[in-house]
């Protein structure tokens, strides 16, 4: 199968699909893989070392116009065009918070296969877990960057020092995202207080933690009380396909603390915030009734080199199935994988996705071998 890896063109986006030695692998494999110059440059990758690996550098075009297409982010409206019946697109979509996006998709015909619905065969998330953790990690580090006061936060240090107490750090969700945010507040010596709708991950902390994190079931009352005593609030709840739940009303922000910080992880999703909007690492932070907002929709793009392997050696087994069985094929002897095609010739095949915009669901149909 021919293969192709566009550059990312999202803002800040500094990722890429495949490193060298993965496109050595599916070379070897009998596959021709085509590499947009410069592609990886942002992760530290030349174009020489892809080149030595067996792939073809060539433009955007011609990347584009390969069978599978497996790229880090949705398609941008500059990318819309390449679109195409025929196309096996493989990527993160999150398009439950993109209607446009969801709309150019269906209209082009292609197959887009979403990495963030692809589940393993206990029901977890292995293409959005490697993600997760890594901006779950970075959640806490920058907002105790907002938190400093040239950033428009209350100039707090989230571990305090001798007489001056400690900064109260508040985590929505305790999944994959969020243990890694309460790992990193515990380590810098931060009051952490962990929310969940669900007893088995809060239990999970308690037992690594003991009483240096303090976990409470998610109720609205429980989380309006913990925001309105937080110094940062750290957003990390996921409904699998589905637009993230809006869990802090724009009412308790008017209530926080005047500089409080709030990190949305679920951006992609929508965000959990009432008052998220996607920004960009070029302009991270937005005040709303004095609180700083940091809602950047590509977070682990911060540290592309040590996300592009992470992502690389989870999507890499898919890739080699997809492009030696047609994803066809591939669906039918994985049904996890088969739950990460969205759409497919003009049908929204994930639920969430369709109800998320009142539009259509069309279950998938992979027909017989």
């Amino acid at each position: 199968m021919i293969i192709g890896v566009p550059a990312e063109v999202k803002s800040g986006e500094h990722r890429v699909a495949l490193t060298p030695d993965a496109v050595r692998e599916l070379v070897e494999a009998g596959h021709d893989v085509r590499i947009e110059a410069g592609a990886g440059a942002g992760s530290s990758f030349p174009d020489a070392d892809y080149e030595s690996a067996g792939a073809v550098l060539c433009d955007a075009s011609d990347a584009w116009a390969a069978e599978l297409v497996t790229k880090v982010k949705e398609p941008q409206p500059s990318e819309h065009d390449y679109l195409r019946p025929g196309l096996i697109l493989f990527t993160y979509l999150h398009l439950a918070a993109t209607r446009e996006c969801t709309e150019a998709l269906v209209e082009s015909g292609c197959t887009a296969i979403a990495y963030e619905t692809v589940e393993s065969p206990d029901g977890a998330l292995p293409l959005l877990a490697p993600m997760s953790l890594i901006a779950g990690r970075l959640a806490t580090q920058v907002g105790a960057w907002a938190l400093q006061k040239a950033n428009g936060g209350r100039g707090v240090l989230l571990g305090g020092i001798a007489g001056a107490p400690l900064a109260d750090v508040v985590v929505l969700g305790a999944g994959a995202a969020g243990s890694q945010a309460v790992d990193v507040a515990v380590g810098m010596g931060a009051h952490v207080t962990v929310l969940d709708v669900s007893t088995t991950p809060l239990r999970g902390l308690v037992a690594r933690y003991g009483n240096r994190v303090r976990t409470v079931t998610a109720t609205a009352g429980a989380v309006d009380a913990a925001v309105l005593a937080a110094d940062l609030v750290i957003g990390a709840v996921l409904v699998r396909g589905a637009r993230a739940p809006r869990l802090v009303t724009n009412d308790v922000v008017a209530r926080m603390r005047r500089g409080s910080v709030l990190v949305d992880i679920a951006v992609d999703q929508g965000g959990c915030f009432e008052d998220t909007r996607p920004t960009t690492h070029d302009a991270p932070l937005y005040s709303v009734h004095g609180s700083r907002f940091y809602a950047v929709a590509n977070m682990p793009a911060a540290v592309p080199r040590t996300s592009t392997f992470a992502l690389v050696d989870a999507t890499l087994p898919y890739i080699k199935a997809i492009a030696q069985l047609g994803w066809q094929a591939a669906c039918r002897e994985d049904e996890g994988l088969a739950a990460g095609v969205n759409i497919t010739e003009g049908r929204i095949t994930c639920e969430p996705v369709a109800r998320a915009h009142g539009m259509r669901h069309a279950p998938l149909d992979l027909g017989t071998a």
